[in-house]
């Protein structure tokens, strides 16, 4: 690759499923490189499974990448429409003597891996029309004869390449099969179509899960064989979840979408993606929190560990409640209002005093989805009571009383401050000879429906003392085992 040329890269996801979070990572780690190095950033939909893929999961695909805040430069470009170029690169390798038609079909290609199987030989092809002259094979294909096309790999020695992440890698030829290019419906396999669109494109960089080491020496092996100059390859490691196999649903949610829908704020999910698999250097070794601006100064491909990454759900709610804390409430509000859509609820509070419950409530919100459920009550009046905390701090229907009563204090008080409900409240449970923890506790859940919530007092002055006075009216009717 030309050293002073700008980075050209790919994320190439099938839609054959949603945006899952190993693809979610090698997208981010892509855009990254791309944004660092001043380069493009391709999309590329590889929808060549004609049976699998469909409209519903590319645009499942495009809005995981939005979520998460990537855009692309180029594309989405769609292998489907792109069926000639993969038919005139096959074409190219057959004269260049690299290719060759195969005639064998499905039900023979299995009788012989089975008995190859049986006789403990690896199951490969046995190379068998390769040894069709080539004249022989065009009249064959020219009289209609179904046919595929394979590549011609060369007979002993190996082929290796030079990877950014882990070294040097080789493969002896002889374990590589003459792998199929296209199938004899024309349809092309991925070693072919990958091949093909990453020339095309004009791509300088494939970063990629290790999952394809496998795969690239038969893409080398095309390279060298079409004169074309060699991209760099990057492959970066697996994701596995806590038992340290592979990431699967049986670990939790394996798609992006998943995470936004349970209250994840995209930015946390960019920030803890990009550390999996991912270091900024011993510069940076004690920080985990990025902006998206540091992410992409920092990014290179000498930061990528050969070693598998952890998926953490643990880790992933702890950057979440950090984000959550650092946004505005100008910033949160969108995030929150979308939220509150998908519950179905509606505030009924004017902007300026939803900003205010917003930084209010942000340094307790585990996620989004707090905003609403347990935080609905702050909004609005459409909460319902966590039976437990009810059970636990209105159950004795004597609290319930003096809570009743203390709404009549608050009802009359000259002032309603922090400083003043406090005042009342001590005041009233001294004169009733009342702990004062237990009206605090019971006013607590009868005000949010709640039994944790900020400091009370801080609480009733941000509901108002028109909601306080009615909640804790309505405490007498709230029975003790909810």
């Amino acid at each position: 690759m030309n050293p002073g040329k700008s980075p050209r890269v790919r994320f190439a996801p099938s839609p054959t499923g949603y945006l899952h979070v190993g693809g979610a990572r090698t997208a981010l780690f892509n855009w990254l490189f791309a944004r660092r190095f001043g380069g493009t950033f391709i999309l590329r939909i590889e929808d060549t499974d004609f049976e699998r893929s469909s409209e519903a999961m590319v645009e499942g695909i495009l809005e995981g990448m939005r979520w998460i805040g990537l855009d692309w430069d180029e594309g989405p470009f769609f292998q489907s429409r792109r069926l000639d170029l993969y038919t005139q690169t096959a074409e190219r390798l057959i004269a260049g003597g690299h290719a060759y038609y195969c005639f064998c079909t499905k039900e023979e290609l299995e009788q012989r891996r089975a008995e190859a199987t049986a006789a403990g030989r690896p199951p490969m092809y046995d190379r068998r029309c390769r040894k069709i002259a080539r004249e022989t094979a065009a009249q064959r294909r020219s009289a209609g004869e179904p046919c595929a096309v394979r590549f011609a790999v060369p007979e002993g020695g190996s082929t290796g390449f030079d990877d950014a992440v882990f070294g040097r890698v080789e493969f002896s030829n002889a374990e590589i099969e003459d792998f199929v290019l296209l199938r004899s419906d024309g349809i092309p396999t991925y070693h072919l179509s990958v091949v093909a669109d990453d020339l095309d494109m004009e791509l300088t960089h494939i970063i990629r899960g290790a999952d394809h080491i496998s795969n690239t020496p038969k893409q080398v092996l095309q390279y060298a064989a079409l004169g074309a100059e060699m991209p760099v390859f990057a492959h970066v490691p697996l994701i596995l979840g806590p038992d340290k196999t592979r990431l699967s649903k049986r670990h939790g949610a394996t798609s992006v979408i998943a995470y936004k829908d349970m209250g994840i704020v995209p930015e946390a999910f960019r920030n803890f993606l990009a550390l999996l698999g991912w270091s900024p250097g011993t510069a940076h070794k004690d920080r985990e929190i990025f902006s998206s601006d540091e992410l992409k100064q920092l990014f290179s491909l000498d930061g990528i560990s050969k070693s598998n990454a952890v998926f953490d759900n643990d880790k992933l709610a702890w950057f979440n409640t950090e984000y959550i804390r650092a946004y505005s409430s100008d910033k949160l509000l969108p995030l929150v209002e979308e939220e509150w859509r998908r519950a179905e609820f509606h505030p009924a509070r004017p902007h300026d005093e939803i900003l205010s419950l917003i930084d209010l409530l942000k340094p307790r919100a585990r996620n989004l989805k707090d905003f609403g459920g347990p935080f609905r009550a702050y909004f609005g009046d459409d909460f319902e009571y966590d039976p437990a905390a009810v059970t636990k701090f209105l159950k004795d229907a004597a609290v319930r009383a003096l809570l009743v009563e203390l709404a009549e204090r608050y009802y009359t008080a000259a002032e309603f401050t922090e400083a003043s409900t406090e005042q009342v409240l001590r005041g009233f449970a001294e004169e009733k000879g009342v702990k004062a923890g237990a009206l605090i506790n019971g006013a607590r859940v009868a005000l949010t429906g709640q039994a944790v919530a900020p400091s009370l007092f801080a609480v009733m002055t941000a509901l108002g003392r028109e909601r306080v006075v009615r909640r804790l009216r309505d405490t007498g009717g709230i029975p003790g085992d909810v």
